[in-house]
């Protein structure tokens, strides 16, 4: 398989590895938007959220909470934020989960389509039940 994260995980391409177990290894993003900014990234390849072994995402939340306080602690971090992407947006078509920790004053911000967007009331009667 031609994963990024795969030969990553295989030790094909370095990386600088913060956490790692059995079944999932996190290391620091190449292209960060913050300091500190790292990759949560399953051993076994899945593509994305669909895939996943649904065991996992509770798994996955313990070592976000492991993270942030070691974020906290050596690096002083005001917040964090947690994205996954799937299908349009996921540049890797590995699952991973993108922890960006957050500081006063970062200047990061996540921009929107206004120019696209329908009203709230449409998106209501499309979705609804």
């Amino acid at each position: 398989m031609d994963c990024l994260f795969c030969k990553i995980i295989n030790g094909n391409i370095p990386s600088k590895t913060i956490y790692e177990d059995e079944l999932f290894k996190v290391f620091l993003d190449i292209n960060p938007t913050t300091n500190g900014d790292m990759l949560i990234v399953p051993k076994k390849h899945y593509e994305n959220l669909f895939d996943l072994d649904e065991k996992l995402i509770p798994y996955i939340i313990k070592i976000i909470k492991k993270l942030n306080n070691i974020l906290k602690d050596k690096l002083d971090i005001d917040g964090l934020t947690i994205v996954q992407n799937n299908g349009e947006g996921q540049e890797i078509k590995h699952f991973h989960v993108h922890i960006t920790p957050r500081y006063k004053n970062d200047k990061v911000s996540q921009s929107s389509n206004k120019e696209i967007l329908v009203s709230i009331d449409d998106v209501y009667e499309q979705i609804k039940d």
